[in-house]
């Protein structure tokens, strides 16, 4: 190579380098659908990939503007092959982690040692959807393939049996980025998910962690324990009569203020953008009703269930954000709680005793408003009715002790004669073919359950469930090799079903629970 070509080989090098190190520092997540709109919903709406999360999830090789510039002028051209385009000018992201086994003969504990570091991802910042963070975190597993709010939880139960506790305060310590990065957690770390977050289990995971680091924790947090709470409680003081909802929160007509799922944008979601729009040309409802529903759904992480169908059975009648659910609720309380401790501890006495009173208003409202007569159940908030349907939600107040003995016992009862199943609990007592719905089981709910149960020494059920919930986790694997992330609770022969893809494996929280379980003496 002659020195004017190497000279030449080296300046190219440098200024390339020079330019992808700007582009990743200055724009290092984008929002695909707002970047290349054109393209992607072609990608999307022509079906080029079979799950509409994966082009979601795919990473541009230039810059988004070249990306348009190269799609404008190659669609025009003859013969013009999108599948080609998109591999072309995009990485697309590997679901390895969806397939992978441990060796023949490993024990059920060892196979979730094992997965602690297949499911690890680095504090890394790609120039793609991904949000980055900065430190590593567990993800899920298959298609899901960034940090989750809700399901961090439960698989942090695992982390703390393996005695992980470094990798649960570095996914407390990412949570907490998001929240003073963006102002609240989102339903993972991705851009297409920044108008919406999930369950919020940020104060029980503060609380773990305290369990392991000491009371210092939960004062550690407290900023972002209120910036959690003062998105969810976002426009309160705007509620009256004639303007009973904004957002995330609901006021009643007696006054009481309580919260619903929402999302902050009411359009296709990018990462089922094609089963939004299919569903829009079939429901009666408005678009912006139906996505508005769609996603707030999301939100609640039961995506999807009768649970939100105004006629039980049709996704297309989805109302989500008519419903007040009582997980939410619940939730919230707790939340309350911990920061009228966390002020405590500070020793602001005044705000101590004023998130103390919050908790207390909530409690007597989720008494008053959730109680179904032998269950607790969401409720209606237009309609001011309560909910027809029976879903494992309603374990949630016997989890955070906020039952009665005799509301407990009735619960009990209901778990025991009409969730409970040979593999576990379902999720609800319909059978419609969406994932939140029976035949099908989940790690957190049975978690939820069995807790809540102790919490009232109603010891027979809850051991009736566990029992159940980890023989039918231990066949699985068993015949597989593999823990997924939901179970047939009615035949462990056959595989659970429903919702927008196929059964994933990994799986961070059905790992956490599962060791959970079987650690205890």
């Amino acid at each position: 190579m002659t020195y004017s070509k190497l000279l030449f080989f080296f300046l190219k090098t440098l200024f390339s380098g020079i330019f992808i190190c700007l582009t990743h520092h200055t724009q290092a997540q984008i929002n695909p659908l707002e970047e290349y709109p054109e393209l992607f919903r072609e990608v999307q709406l022509k079906a080029v990939y079979p799950d509409s999360k994966t082009f979601a999830d795919a990473i541009p090789k230039v810059a988004s503007e070249e990306v348009v510039e190269m799609y404008d002028r190659e669609k025009q051209k003859a013969g013009f092959d999108l599948k080609q385009f998109v591999e072309k000018y995009f990485i697309i992201p590997s679901t390895k982690d969806a397939t992978y086994q441990t060796p023949e003969g490993i024990s059920l504990e060892a196979h979730i040692d094992t997965l602690w570091q297949v499911l690890s991802r680095p504090p890394d910042t790609i120039y793609s959807s991904l949000i980055a963070l900065p430190k590593p975190y567990i993800v899920p597993g298959g298609r899901f393939r960034e940090i989750y709010y809700w399901d961090s939880y439960f698989t942090m139960l695992g982390l703390q049996v393996a005695g992980k506790t470094q990798v649960i305060e570095n996914m407390v310590d990412n949570f907490a980025h998001l929240i003073d990065k963006i102002g609240f957690i989102p339903n993972g770390n991705r851009t297409y998910y920044n108008s919406r977050s999930q369950p919020p289990f940020f104060s029980l995971m503060v609380m773990l962690l305290s369990e392991q680091k000491g009371e210092k924790t939960i004062q550690k947090y407290l900023p972002q324990l209120q910036k959690e709470y003062d998105f969810w409680m976002k426009n309160k003081e705007n509620l009256n009569a004639q303007n009973p909802a904004q957002a995330r929160v609901v006021r009643l007509e007696d006054g009481t203020v309580l919260n619903r799922y929402w999302d902050d944008q009411a359009a296709p979601r990018p990462e089922s953008y094609k089963e939004d729009v299919e569903l829009s040309e079939k429901s009666k409802q408005s678009e912006e009703d139906l996505y508005r529903n769609l996603r707030a759904a999301c939100e609640s992480g039961w995506d999807f269930s009768t649970r939100w169908f105004a006629d039980g059975k049709d996704l297309g009648s989805i109302q989500t954000t008519e419903i007040l659910p009582v997980d939410l609720n619940t939730l919230l309380y707790h939340l309350e709680k911990i920061l009228a401790q966390a002020y405590k501890l500070e020793g602001n006495t005044a705000d101590a005793n004023r998130y103390e009173k919050l908790a207390e208003q909530r409690a007597e409202a989720i008494r008053k408003y959730f109680w179904g007569g032998d269950f607790y159940m969401d409720y209606h908030w237009k309609s001011q009715k309560t909910s027809p349907h029976y879903t494992l939600a309603g374990a949630y107040p016997l989890f955070f002790e906020m039952a009665s003995k005799k509301e407990a016992k009735l619960v009990s009862k209901k778990l025991a004669q009409d969730f409970l199943k040979v593999g576990g609990l379902i999720t609800t007592l319909v059978e419609s073919g969406q994932q939140w719905d029976s035949p099908n089981g989940w790690a957190p709910l049975q978690w939820i359950a069995i807790k809540g149960l102790r919490n009232y020494k109603l010891t027979k059920t809850s051991q009736k469930i566990k029992d159940a919930w980890v023989a039918s986790n231990r066949k699985v694997f068993d015949q597989t090799g593999k823990l997924v992330e939901k179970y047939n609770m009615l035949s462990t022969k056959d595989e659970a079903g429903g919702g927008e893809y196929p059964l994933q494996d990994g799986f961070g929280w059905s790992n956490g629970v599962l060791l959970k379980l079987i650690s205890e003496k």
